[in-house]
């Protein structure tokens, strides 16, 4: 057992009262589970989840924390037989390239009480409320749990993964399952570690348009803070957009398109709204005369290529299958044309991305530059111009997580990333009424510049928001 006691400026308290190790419920017989192509361009990288529960007590069970605890460690043994790469580890192979290890080491799981309540967490500043309480510091194998009970009863449940093992799609598999077992169900989905299906070509083949979006290099380039101004530290932040904002920002990325056949979709639209107003702030600089904008892209249903066999077959897919296109525009550019132009733009770099042929160059791309080490382009800026890349969470499954006591009131990913790149995810609301919450790790200014410019837009996430008053 071991304890601790962590504080912030706010007077919010988490104590840390056990940790332990929880492994798969059966045996797993060792052996080793390789990286894919897709999964060898992401560097060493932790991945925050975070949902929370209303105190399930005044709610609809009679659940108390040890007994919400029990279940959610039975359950996570269960899950992890099938999920089997999340109770291993990464280690170096023979050839100096990362793999998984999958002996059955365990997840760390620990329990903790944080002396604040639900409707008083600062969830708009999860650098304050999440980062470091909420939200486990894995500190061995691919996975760690922590579930943090609150002074009036509810619960957190907050998870940390290692992105090299899974994406965010995969994780979303885990989350459900774990869920569906916690509750005796039977499992909608049943995740597949068939590595066959990224396997590159004989002989690779690939676009040249490749070597524009990655780039062999040892590591991430790293940024000491001390050598930043304090304005272009980065920050995290979480916001909500109606579905009235969202639908006026369709309709004006729109408003030059003929046909509804070529309408561009709410998650271009808000991408391009987001792409300009931060242009519309940035100074050009010798050094900086353009900006960079990504989409992440997932492959799966793309490399089925219209087969339902192999389409059903990806759907459970655990691993990376994902790409970031991006584009590269001029500031002045950007802030001159309309929203339907910079919209048009971000379709026409999603467009040569979202095929099966570009995901297959991607994974022969990767095999002719093995081992050294690659990443996508838009994360290795060395400049002083401003990058950001969005991956859309719309898909994400929140209101599946329920454990027993109840939908969450409250979830977000935590990706406070050490790149010089922003990284913005929006996701559904709890509300369901087609709201988005938007998580947001941007640079400080141009936090400060979207909650000046785009207030109207974009606000910030509030107990009151969420019903928690």
């Amino acid at each position: 057992m071991c304890r601790k006691e962590i504080t912030t400026k706010r007077n919010f308290n988490v104590k840390m009262s056990k940790s332990e190790v929880v492994a798969a419920v059966l045996p797993i017989q060792e052996h080793w589970l390789p990286l894919s192509n897709l999964d060898l361009l992401l560097p060493p990288l932790d991945v925050g989840v975070i949902f929370c529960y209303q105190n399930p007590i005044s709610v609809t069970t009679k659940l108390e924390f040890g007994s919400m605890v029990r279940i959610l460690k039975s359950s996570l043994a269960e899950t992890l037989v099938i999920y089997y790469a999340f109770a291993g580890e990464i280690v170096q192979n023979l050839g100096g390239e990362p793999e998984v290890l999958c002996n059955n080491s365990g997840v760390n799981f620990t329990e903790a009480f944080a002396d604040v309540e639900l409707k008083d967490i600062n969830f708009y500043n999860p650098d304050e409320s999440i980062e470091g309480k909420l939200v486990p510091k894995k500190k061995h194998g691919v996975l760690a749990v922590q579930v943090t009970q609150l002074k009036c009863g509810g619960l957190v449940v907050g998870c940390t993964f290692d992105h090299r093992v899974a994406d965010a799609y995969s994780a979303n598999l885990f989350l459900v399952s774990w869920s569906e077992l916690a509750q005796s169900k039977p499992l909608s989905q049943l995740p597949s570690f068939r590595r066959s299906f990224l396997f590159p070509r004989r002989p690779g083949y690939y676009d040249d348009s490749i070597d524009g979006l990655y780039v062999p290099i040892p590591t991430l380039p790293s940024v000491k803070p001390e050598t930043l101004n304090p304005n272009d530290l980065a920050i995290s932040r979480i916001y909500y957009i109606t579905g009235e904002k969202m639908g006026h920002l369709q309709a004006l990325a729109n408003r030059d398109q003929k046909s509804t056949k070529f309408q561009r979709s709410k998650l271009e639209s808000f991408s391009a709204y987001l792409w300009k107003t931060i242009a519309c702030g940035s100074k050009e600089t010798s050094n900086s005369k353009n900006f960079r904008f990504g989409i992440v892209v997932d492959g799966r249903a793309r490399l089925s290529n219209g087969d339902d066999n192999q389409e059903k077959l990806l759907k459970g897919y655990f691993g990376n299958v994902l790409s970031i296109p991006f584009g590269n525009k001029k500031i002045e550019e950007l802030k001159e044309k309309p929203l339907s132009w910079v919209a048009n733009s971000i379709h026409e770099f999603i467009e040569k991305a979202v095929t099966r042929e570009h995901f297959l160059g991607l994974i022969d791309w990767v095999e002719a530059h093995r081992p050294e080490q690659a990443v996508a382009k838009i994360y290795a800026t060395d400049d002083d111009g401003p990058a950001v890349v969005v991956s859309s969470g719309q898909q994400f499954p929140a209101r599946e997580i329920d454990f027993g006591w109840g939908e969450p009131v409250f979830w977000s990913y935590h990706f406070p990333w050490a790149g010089k790149s922003g990284y913005v995810m929006p996701m559904p609301s709890p509300k369901g009424n087609g709201d988005w919450i938007v998580y947001m790790h941007l640079m400080k200014w141009q936090l400060e510049l979207i909650e000046t410019s785009a207030s109207h837009v974009v606000k910030p996430v509030t107990a009151n928001y969420l019903n928690l008053m």
